[in-house]
């Protein structure tokens, strides 16, 4: 499996690796390998995006009322379980428009962390990159949206509190606030798929046979947990963005 990997890296870094590093240096990024700047994280990241559009154009060529595929009940069974979430996070109304987003980032990541299961693959959210690559997106997405919802001056108003005498104290922290969220959402994936990942490492180079399994288990079972977790947050941002300073959700 990791032959596979770097010859697959390999490829790309033959086919586009001149033009990657190029563009790195246009934006002032000078890349430690400029040979081959595209490394074997960001190869499992293209497969992981490869992987999840062709399930999602196999399952609407597919779709069927009257016989539905396996993948199709996949698929129904994994939107069912996010609209239920964000219903109960961000509220009855205007939740849907966010499903696919947050649906991607729930299968995104969880396909990342599971990743690391598979003999001579490393899990891709175990390096910082990683993690802080979907928190950015994750961060500019909802605050756009709530610029978007709220306009400039309601979204404004957000971070001033909801005592006007208090505002001057309230802005600074509620910015401040907002901005550690892309470190929050990083350094929580990150910290616990490394962790994972060292401790399986660990215990297969002191017992390979046997005691190892109880620890790919319990990775699984981080991976499934962290990947839920950054979707659940991504709704709460989500959720305070929309939300009309006067409205219930």
């Amino acid at each position: 499996m990791h032959s596979l990997l770097l010859a697959l890296t390999g490829l790309l870094n033959h086919l586009f690796g001149a033009q990657v590093t190029a563009l790195l240096y246009k934006l002032g990024i000078h890349p430690a390998r400029p040979a081959a700047p595209i490394n074997d994280r960001f190869t499992l990241q293209l497969v992981v995006a490869l992987v999840m559009v062709v399930f999602f154009i196999v399952v609407r060529a597919t779709l069927s009322v009257e016989k539905p595929t396996r993948l199709q009940h996949l698929a129904e069974m994994v939107h069912g379980f996010v609209d239920e979430q964000a219903q109960s996070v961000m509220g009855r109304h205007g939740y849907e428009a966010h499903l696919p987003f947050v649906t991607t980032i729930l299968a995104f990541v969880l396909i990342c962390n599971i990743m690391g299961l598979l003999p001579g693959i490393a899990t891709p959210t175990a390096s910082p990159v990683v993690p802080l690559g979907i928190a950015i997106v994750t961060f500019f997405y909802y605050n756009y949206h709530g610029v978007r919802t709220q306009g400039p001056i309601g979204y404004f108003k957000h971070f001033l509190g909801p005592v006007l005498w208090i505002s001057p104290l309230m802005f600074p922290i509620e910015i401040i606030s907002n901005l550690t969220r892309v470190m929050s959402l990083t350094v929580r994936l990150y910290a616990n798929m490394f962790a994972s990942d060292l401790l399986t490492l660990v215990f297969f180079s002191m017992i390979p046979i046997g005691i190892p399994v109880i620890f790919l288990g319990l990775h699984l079972g981080v991976a499934l947990i962290q990947a839920y977790v950054f979707m659940l947050l991504t709704m709460i941002y989500l959720g305070e963005a929309t939300a009309h300073m006067d409205a219930t959700i």
